[in-house]
């Protein structure tokens, strides 16, 4: 079953005068409990295809299903519940609140959810655990390092055990042996929760990882070679 699919999906931005495609007509499928990798170049559209997949961005044509929702048709409302609710993003940037600390900045979603207080800090205290910033929670993302930060990022991503999480570069940060680790991590989740991984990469260990590999190359997938 296919948690996502796209046909023909466009985006352009305007730059001046001018119209950029970032994407010219992407078709893929993503089946339910997938662990992928989105690989391309600098500039070949995996950030922007992420982006779109995660309601973060819109299309300029085409059609974008996840989780049997056409995106075109949802209200801002309904939008909003599929993010929170559904799909988990690991932003290249963090895009942390600096004024929470770590526990707080992963535990935010969850009272989001109206979870009550106790199984916030319940899942969020087990996260920290699991990312390695135990010793670090009370720290505000400003007195952190940019690996420590990108964890905070990851652990807020998987706290609410979304269906889907898309992870934008989420090695690109860590040292080999904390990246191995968070791979495990998700691999976990992967196998234990069945939850759909989507990754846009350069780090050749998450290719390891990965079960299918999907290229873009200017805006566009490359066929995909015919299953043995």
């Amino acid at each position: 079953m296919n948690i996502i699919e796209i046909r023909e999906l466009k985006k352009e931005y305007p730059l001046g005068n001018t119209i950029v495609p970032a994407l010219r007509g992407v078709d893929l499928e993503v089946e339910e409990g997938e662990f992928m990798s989105i690989i391309g170049p600098s500039g070949s559209g995996k950030t922007t295809l992420l982006n779109v997949i995660g309601c973060i961005d819109f299309a300029t044509a085409g059609s974008v299903t996840v989780g049997g929702r056409e995106i075109t048709t949802l209200s801002d409302t309904q939008v909003t519940d599929l993010r929170l609710n559904k799909i988990g993003f690991i932003f290249q940037n963090f895009n942390l609140i600096p004024v929470l600390d770590v526990f707080e900045n992963i535990e935010f979603p969850l009272l989001l959810m109206k979870k009550s207080g106790a199984e916030a800090r319940k899942r969020a205290e087990k996260l920290v655990e699991e990312v390695g910033l135990k010793e670090f929670a009370a720290h505000r993302p400003a007195e952190l390092s940019g690996g420590q930060r990108q964890r905070v990022a990851i652990a807020r991503a998987l706290v609410t055990n979304p269906e889907i999480v898309l992870a934008d570069e989420p090695t690109a940060n860590l040292d080999s042996v904390t990246g191995a680790a968070i791979l495990e991590l998700m691999r976990r989740m992967n196998e234990l929760e069945k939850t759909t991984f989507v990754f846009s990469t350069h780090d050749a260990n998450v290719l390891k990882y990965a079960r299918r590999i999907v290229k873009i190359k200017d805006g566009l997938i490359e066929k995909e070679p015919a299953a043995a």
